[in-house]
């Protein structure tokens, strides 16, 4: 098993940035993938980035270029800097993992039904 917990969410005006971070503990795996996902009221859960057990990062296209995901290993903690925010990035976000690569297609944020498991989340909130 593997748990997760989000913090850093808050509420911040349009053009701000926040700093999410997750703290995994449990099992350990060699290849895995780590990511965020969220999820806005009445919408279906989307991926936001992943990074996997080599360092390549994926991206949603609408996050591109404002969003980093990292991990420190060290700390078991991945991380989501999230810069120039919009009001349509408001959401839930979620931590997720799984014990296996994040997919062979190049480029592409894996599902959320891919996912093995998830934090709790923790609400992002963007006013204009």
């Amino acid at each position: 098993q593997v748990q997760l917990v989000e913090s850093g969410g808050g509420s911040v005006q349009a053009g701000g940035s926040l700093t999410l971070s997750c703290a995994a503990s449990g099992n350990t795996f060699s290849k895995y993938c780590l990511g965020w996902y969220r999820q806005a009221l009445g919408k279906e859960r989307e991926g936001v980035a992943v990074i996997d057990n080599d360092g390549i990062t994926r991206y949603v296209d609408s996050v591109k270029g404002r969003f980093t995901i990292s991990e420190d290993s060290a700390k078991n903690t991945l991380y989501l800097q999230m810069n120039s925010l919009k009001t349509e990035d408001t959401a839930m976000y979620y931590c997720a993992a799984k014990g296996r690569p994040c997919g062979v297609v190049p480029g592409k944020v894996p599902l959320y039904h891919g996912m093995d498991y998830w934090g709790k989340g923790t609400q992002v909130t963007i006013s204009s």
